[in-house]
């Protein structure tokens, strides 16, 4: 007879992946030994340096999130819900825990014993597939392979992702909170709260937060008797207050609530109970956020069935571009929310390749180039990328790189779908030259570097803008290895690029006017790629890879970076950042504003001040300019 509780357990299993690619008898015998935890709300199942546990976990109900201490504080990372696994560390590390996990509410989560599951692991290409895909994996989470469930890594420490979007998106509250004083009579609050359909209320003295009231404390403390309706504010609110300061983002605000398990912050003029307020926090209001926020839209990519739910969400994407300009929201903020969002896109139509394709024949990985890997890719612009996979046998090379061509042509088809045009030089990871092994790769990289501008084809640079958006990270590391091998006391390959960099067509003539375009469907507009952005972006790259600066892609950072690195240039390098968000700015604008890719700009339509700031934005090249002519020895440039 067999096992109710097992069976039962089984169920709930087969319907998540990886369990989904396991037999039901198989499903049934793990949970025979399966242990079934409840976890009452804010109960520790496991936290940073904690031995390792001789299990994983998956959560049958509840919420469960994941956190890190960042600077000195509890930072969430992620929140596990219905199916998702997490704690696959002890599977394959051997060194304590690096994250905690905590139930939010009250849940169940069922305890795999991994000596039991590890048998059907050995014998399970797929499954073993997806658990080492989860934990090798740079990202927070791991890819879905099917709508339902995902891996959280637990695997990386939160200081190699520093970029949590929702920082970046802003909170609408209620700046108009209903107010008491601390005499006021409850009956006479509750009243008040009933007639603004409104769930608190704000104690103060001289504008100033003392406490609150909220519907739990009417619930908790008059509807059970223990004071009487006719007593003072002052003897039922809830103090101190928890105060926050204004421009709050939704992350943090939820951070907030999270540490102080409240459910409304009340929001001052310097975040402290010193200052008068301003407006009031509730959970609402983050309920209401959560529809536009790119965190969710992530998550809704992660979860696309196919390239007509990507293309949806790429359009959600346009729209909170769109949104958060208009908002005023830095445009530096912008781009790492746009870029994280593009590299999920590219990553679930990798996935989503894989599923048609089935399992590649070797470990690979997919690079974006270009704008897409610097991440400043605001726009619909076209796609760029290549791809590399791990050195095979002679005898399966030709059938390996075969496949990885049929491959790309999927993914690349279905971004083109979503709205990634093809690359009109063809730099896609579906074109041949672009898709090759690593030894392959070390090569022609070697040929790049070590004999430039011997061959006469499209410029190469970009390849030297990176981002690895699925796959194997060794072997990107193993592409860098080789750039900065190369790179060490090449003159001839500096001197190179920097001819390149200085090549590009300037921008407005010796009278100080804009240099239009001449002829074809772009005559008498002003090319803001090619004249004024590329320069910084071609400039930027030269000089990160002769101060041999590894990891940072986007130019703005660049810059940023270089000023730490050369202080005697700090400040050229900082006006050259910040031109170049203006810049960028002017394009997606403009692109926004009539559909385009925003490269042709027809300067006649704009203002006077619009035409002085963009020509403000030219004055740092000349500087920069000068740098690279002394650095590497062009002055025969000038």
């Amino acid at each position: 007879m067999g096992n109710s509780v097992a069976d039962r357990i089984a169920d709930f299993l087969v319907a998540y992946p990886p369990f989904t690619d396991m037999t039901f008898n198989e499903l049934t015998t793990v949970a025979m030994d399966i242990r079934v935890i409840n976890l009452e709300k804010n109960k520790i199942l496991f936290q940073i340096d904690d031995v390792l546990h001789d299990c994983f976990y998956v959560v049958f109900s509840g919420v469960i999130n994941l956190s890190v201490i960042a600077d000195a504080e509890e930072t969430l990372l992620n929140k596990c819900e219905v199916g998702d696994i997490l704690g696959l560390r002890p599977f394959f590390a051997k060194n304590n825990y690096m994250m905690t996990a905590k139930a939010r509410e009250e849940s169940i989560v069922y305890a795999i014993p991994i000596a039991t599951f590890r048998p059907f692991v050995a014998n399970n290409a797929e499954v073993l597939d997806f658990l080492l895909q989860s934990f090798a994996s740079t990202a927070r989470t791991s890819t879905t392979k099917n709508t339902k469930g995902k891996l959280l890594n637990d695997s990386v420490q939160y200081a190699d992702n520093k970029t949590e979007i929702q920082y970046f998106q802003s909170l609408d509250y209620n700046k108009k909170p209903l107010l008491a004083v601390p005499t006021a009579v409850v009956q006479q609050i509750a009243q008040l709260m009933t007639d603004h359909l409104d769930s608190c209320v704000l104690v103060h003295i001289n504008n100033l937060p003392i406490g609150i009231i909220t519907d739990a404390d009417l619930r908790t403390k008059i509807a059970t008797g223990r004071f009487y309706i006719t007593t003072h504010a002052n003897n039922i609110m809830s103090s101190p207050v928890i105060t926050v300061p204004e421009n709050l983002s939704l992350a943090e605000a939820q951070l907030f609530m999270l540490r102080h398990n409240v459910t409304h912050l009340c929001v001052t003029s310097d975040g402290t109970d010193k200052t008068e307020i301003k407006g009031i926090i509730s959970q609402q209001d983050l309920i209401a956020a959560q529809s536009n926020n790119p965190g969710v839209l992530i998550k809704e990519i992660k979860r696309a069935l196919n390239a007509d739910d990507l293309k949806h969400l790429r359009e959600k994407l346009s729209d909170f571009i769109r949104i958060a300009m208009d908002k005023k929201i830095p445009l530096s903020h912008i781009n790492t929310i746009a870029g994280e969002v593009n590299m999920a896109i590219i990553k679930r139509a990798v996935d989503l390749a894989i599923l048609d394709f089935g399992s590649p024949p070797a470990r690979f990985a997919w690079l974006s180039i270009g704008s897409q890997g610097r991440k400043e890719q605001l726009l619909l612009t076209d796609q760029d990328s290549f791809l590399v996979f791990e050195d095979v046998a002679a005898e399966k090379y030709r059938d390996v790189k075969d496949y990885f061509l049929k491959f790309a042509k999927k993914v690349t088809t279905y971004l083109e779908y979503i709205g990634y045009s093809f690359c009109p030089q063809g730099h896609m990871a579906s074109n041949m030259i672009w898709c090759k092994s690593l030894s392959d790769w070390t090569k022609q990289y070697d040929e790049w570097m070590n004999a430039p501008g011997e061959k006469t084809e499209d410029s190469y640079s970009i390849f030297f803008d990176y981002e690895i958006a699925y796959g194997e990270v060794k072997l990107e590391a193993a592409l860098t290895e080789t750039i900065f091998k190369n790179a060490f006391n090449n003159k001839k390959f500096f001197a190179f690029l920097g001819t390149e960099a200085l090549k590009k067509p300037p921008p407005i003539s010796f009278f100080k006017q804009f240099i239009l375009e001449e002829e074809g469907e772009n005559k008498e507009k002003f090319d803001i790629k090619n004249r004024a952005i590329l320069p910084y972006v071609d400039a930027a790259r030269l000089l990160v890879l002769s101060h041999e600066i590894k990891g940072i892609n986007n130019t703005f950072l660049r810059f940023k970076q270089l000023s730490i690195t050369e202080p005697k240039y700090a400040d050229i390098y900082l006006n050259c950042a910040e031109a170049f968000l203006i810049l960028q700015k002017f394009k997606t604008s403009e692109g926004i504003k009539n559909g385009t890719s925003g490269q042709f700009i027809a300067i006649e339509e704009w203002s006077k001040s619009d035409k002085e700031k963009l020509k403000n934005c030219f004055l740092p090249m000349k500087d920069l300019e000068e740098i690279i002519k002394n650095k590497f020895q062009l002055t025969y440039f000038s």
